[in-house]
């Protein structure tokens, strides 16, 4: 006989991870120990951090990065996948979305080491081509072609979303809500058949409060932003978001960009390169690959904008108390 939804526990689980934590949100009969779910919750995001993290020296992505031009090395099965992926990505962005700026990214302050003017200068006048001519895949290796560092800040947290939601399923959940800091997947619809509600953050550097809600059925959601990681430069207040060009972070943007897509790597990596082209040529693109979008811009009186490409923001939508259906998004 199948649980009703008063029968059900309501389970929710957290744990570090990438310098902020992990969440999951599910409901399971009562004699369900969610002691062994943790545990496998938390491996899955420490093994995302082994292979990914530019913060650990022996990561495998570092051990990438150490390895001379032209040699091959041997990398593990989820770290090809998100190469692959933020290679994808980046030459369908044309480079709006680059693995290959962790030089930059290091550079100006925004890895584990403080912002070096030597550095920066360095980064702002190397020679550079997107990551997709530079690093080629091959059958569990890989190989740079060219001076290349490699960072996966921008894509490898929403892939832990998605071995979050990929493992709650292997544990017999199919329904639940995972997400790493504002980077969430919905699987399935609560015990009352009613879709999972999550926040868009109002840009808001000083306090987090809600620009509107999303309702996620099998979907994914994430948002770049300009106000929660920054440097100021004199009088100029800078986001972490890298300009390929540059070598440099953005001199404008969106205050913020949320993508709806299948997959939370994916969602992370597009709200990156949207981010980076704008309101103008981030919806051109956004219309071409079929992406749901929001973005949210500052204007001069000191409020908020909103517009919104896709079926799921078709409206700008100024209340925090509307709902923003979001039911199996096509994605890219």
């Amino acid at each position: 006989m199948s649980k009703t939804s008063s029968d059900l526990v309501r389970h929710a689980l957290h744990g570090p991870t990438m310098g902020t934590r992990w969440t999951a949100l599910f409901f399971a009969p009562p004699e369900r120990d969610p002691a062994p779910i943790r545990e496998a919750l938390q491996a899955a995001v420490e093994e995302v951090d082994a292979q990914m993290s530019s913060w650990k020296p022996d990561s495998d992505l570092m051990r990438l990065n150490a390895a001379a031009q032209g040699e091959w090395v041997a990398v593990p099965e989820r770290l090809a996948e998100v190469l692959r992926l933020g290679l994808e990505i980046g030459k369908a962005s044309e480079g709006a979305f680059d693995i290959g700026l962790g030089d930059a990214v290091t550079a100006w302050g925004f890895g584990p080491e403080d912002a070096a003017p030597d550095r920066i200068r360095a980064a702002m006048s190397a020679q550079r081509q997107p990551a997709f001519e530079r690093l080629e895949l091959d059958d569990g290796r890989a190989r740079k072609r060219g001076p290349l560092v490699l960072d996966l800040n921008g894509i490898a947290k929403g892939y832990g979303v998605d071995r979050l939601a990929q493992t709650l399923a292997a544990q017999g959940i199919e329904a639940g809500l995972v997400g790493i800091d504002g980077e969430m997947r919905a699987s399935g619809l609560r015990p009352d058949a009613t879709p999972w509600t999550i926040a868009v953050e109002s840009p808001d550097p000083l306090r987090r409060t809600p620009h509107s809600i999303l309702a996620l059925e099998n979907a994914s959601v994430a948002t770049s932003g300009d106000y929660r990681h920054w440097i100021d430069l004199g009088a100029r207040r800078l986001s972490h978001t890298m300009d390929l060009s540059r070598g440099a972070p953005l001199l404008s943007s969106p205050a913020s960009v949320t993508v709806v897509a299948r997959s939370c790597a994916e969602a992370d990596a597009w709200a990156t390169a949207l981010m980076v082209l704008g309101p103008e040529g981030g919806r051109t693109l956004a219309r071409k690959y079929q992406l749901s979008a929001l973005f949210l811009m500052r204007e001069k009186d000191g409020s908020v904008s909103s517009v919104g490409e896709g079926s799921l923001f078709a409206v700008n939508v100024p209340d925090p108390s509307s709902t923003l259906e979001a039911r199996g998004a096509d994605g890219v």
